[in-house]
């Protein structure tokens, strides 16, 4: 098995609205979704969408009826669950997320069993054979750095989505990177510098470079995104053009496509338009793993560009 996933998965609860809420303010939604997410969770199924053979996923799930549907979601998707663990004193995990008109989202998570793992982390067996590991923050940082060592050990390239941000202990996860894949806000918070455009950003990802990670891809969002390499490679993907709706799934397919497409063996610009075209058709729908695009889809609008 080509990839792993180590991550966080939800029960998501998506409303709708006009404008984003403000403190006191009590409005009414325009719309409301219920189903599976977490940012572990959205890009095992993005991976395994895309990918020619199944993704291991590995997360927790607390001993309640929520946890019970989020198994049979994920193997209804056909994600490899066998490594998903039941850690029977907690809940499983929610997020809440509101998305207003304009496609921006707000997103509060309680991680429930997401963070009840323990600091050794997963057993080393789960990155057995795996060419591209993938991670988030959405578990403990301690557990998250003894994965990603564990991954690294196996041979895996490891790929980090540094999100949430951390406002601590970002070094010890650097170090663990191969490919770290900030978005502008999470570039900043690594970097003290928010780009405001795909130059700025490649200068952005210049510098995280020196922090450990093979190569930093700083992603824009309708702009773009800029990359840089140890090795000097580096540049600029220009985005596709499409009818954005929904964002909430946008990094999650990016980084789901991204492993599938260096698992593959694509070089790393082939790979980085893969994982943009993934990103863009999946704010064309709306949800979290709902919005994921297949393989046809993605190859569909490369070739169309």
């Amino acid at each position: 098995m080509s990839i792993t996933v180590f991550g966080s998965v939800n029960l998501d609860l998506t409303v709708s609205v006009e404008q984003m809420p403000e403190p006191g303010v009590t409005s009414h939604a325009t719309g409301f979704l219920k189903g599976l997410g977490g940012k572990g969770a959205n890009q095992a199924v993005a991976a395994t969408r895309l990918a020619k053979e199944p993704v291991r996923f590995v997360a927790a799930i607390g001993a309640d009826a929520f946890g019970d549907s989020l198994k049979a979601s994920l193997e209804g998707l056909g994600v490899d669950t066998r490594d998903l663990v039941t850690m029977p004193e907690h809940d499983s995990g929610i997020a809440l997320i509101h998305v207003d008109a304009s496609s921006q989202n707000t997103i509060t998570v309680v991680g429930g069993a997401n963070m009840a793992w323990p600091a050794e982390g997963p057993d080393a067996c789960c990155f057995d054979k795996c060419k591209v590991a993938l991670f988030q923050l959405e578990t403990p940082q301690d557990t998250t750095v003894a994965a990603m060592r564990k991954a690294r050990a196996a041979g895996a390239t490891v790929i980090l989505d540094p999100a949430p941000i951390a406002s601590c202990g970002m070094d010890a996860l650097l170090a663990e990177a191969d490919i770290i894949t900030p978005n502008e806000t999470e570039a900043a918070g690594l970097s003290g510098t928010k780009p405001a455009n795909l130059k700025e950003a490649r200068e952005v990802a210049r510098s995280l470079c020196a922090r450990g990670p093979r190569t930093v891809i700083v992603k824009l969002g309708s702009k773009g995104l800029a990359y840089a390499s140890k090795d000097g490679q580096g540049g600029v993907i220009e985005p596709f053009k499409v009818k954005a709706i929904d964002t909430v799934a946008a990094g999650d397919s990016f980084n789901g496509a991204l492993a599938v497409a260096l698992s593959e063996g694509m070089p790393l610009e082939a790979a980085l338009r893969f994982a943009s075209a993934a990103g863009a058709l999946a704010t064309t729908k709306k949800g979290a793993s709902e919005a994921v695009p297949d393989r046809s889809a993605v190859d569909g609008l490369i070739s169309n560009a």
